[in-house]
């Protein structure tokens, strides 16, 4: 006996029930683990900061990731600092609340609570809402991490907690010393002879010859290398793996790394005494101190 039409019916609605239920399945599993991976990535960018200006670009950047807009405020002088904007905490009773509550703040993104500047930087319409998540610092809150529209909270209160235990390790700045001060002219001097003038100046070799600006370079381009070969390793694991089995790491990276040396070359090699900090950590972090491992064909460290 054939089935009838309701019966056929039934069994294809219940088929593509089936189906439909194993694709949602595999759909959630599939941000699940999406989910997990660009915030494992956000933390170890965070635990590779080198300064506060790093740590809260980078806090800035991975809140983005889990929220539609994010704005990172520095606490100064009772004002929130962001290079767009300054608000007094006075005039924005909802970060004045999470600066002095140390503890996240949810409120309605309109002028009286948030300020009227930052409503209007921002563009927010009368039913948005802030969620605001304090960082740490010391005793009080160092930043103020500014988030709207649809936000993963968790997510970004996790972030803000890491980034206040990497500041909290930081090391603190060394005052500047005092200058000292130049010796009182006598009446009567005899200066010695000058010295006969060099054939040609030669060129810094240690750290404390270079002056401070080239030195403020070289610190750029160490974390910049850091930074870049570390989203290398982690974006590629597959990838470095099968290039340390195989001894060619460069052949199997060959485009990120490549993309890796043309930039760090353009920002940095304009310092005469640059070194090729992206090659050091290549060979570091991707050949485990082996340079064999990358490669005959890897062209080697940059002039």
């Amino acid at each position: 006996m054939h089935p009838g039409p309701r019966q056929l019916l039934q069994e294809r609605f219940a088929a593509l029930t089936s189906d439909l239920e194993s694709w949602f399945t595999e759909a959630r599993e599939h941000t699940r683990r999406e989910f997990a991976e660009q915030l494992n990535q956000s933390v170890r960018r965070l635990r590779l900061a080198d300064d506060p200006d790093e740590l809260c670009t980078t806090l800035a950047d991975s809140a983005a990731r889990f929220a539609s807009g994010a704005l990172l405020f520095r606490i100064v002088d009772s004002a929130a600092r962001n290079p767009r904007v300054e608000i007094p905490l006075a005039d924005a009773p909802a970060l004045r609340a999470a600066a002095e509550g140390n503890d996240p703040v949810v409120a309605l993104a309109a002028p009286a609570e948030v300020s009227a500047p930052l409503v209007e930087l921002l563009g927010h319409d009368a039913s948005a809402r802030a969620h605001i998540f304090p960082v740490p610092f010391r005793e009080g809150v160092g930043a103020l991490v500014y988030t709207w529209g649809v936000v993963q909270s968790p997510a970004v209160e996790l972030l803000a907690q890491v980034a206040a235990a990497v500041w909290a390790a930081m090391p603190e700045p060394k005052a500047e010393p005092e200058p000292v001060p130049e010796p009182v002219a006598e009446l009567v001097t005899i200066a010695p002879a000058p010295p006969a003038p060099a054939a040609a100046a030669k060129p810094a070799s240690k750290w404390s010859e270079l002056p401070s600006a080239e030195q403020q370079i070289h610190l750029r381009a160490q974390r910049f290398a850091r930074v870049h070969i570390a989203e290398i390793r982690l974006q590629h694991a597959d990838a470095v793996k099968s290039g340390r089995a195989r001894r060619n790491i460069y052949d199997a990276l060959r485009q990120p790394i490549d993309s890796a040396r043309e930039v760090f070359h353009a920002q940095f090699f304009q310092c005469p005494s640059m070194v090729d900090y992206l090659d050091l950590e290549l060979t570091r972090t991707l050949a485990n101190e082996d340079p064999e491992l990358l490669g005959q064909s890897y062209p080697g460290p940059l002039i």
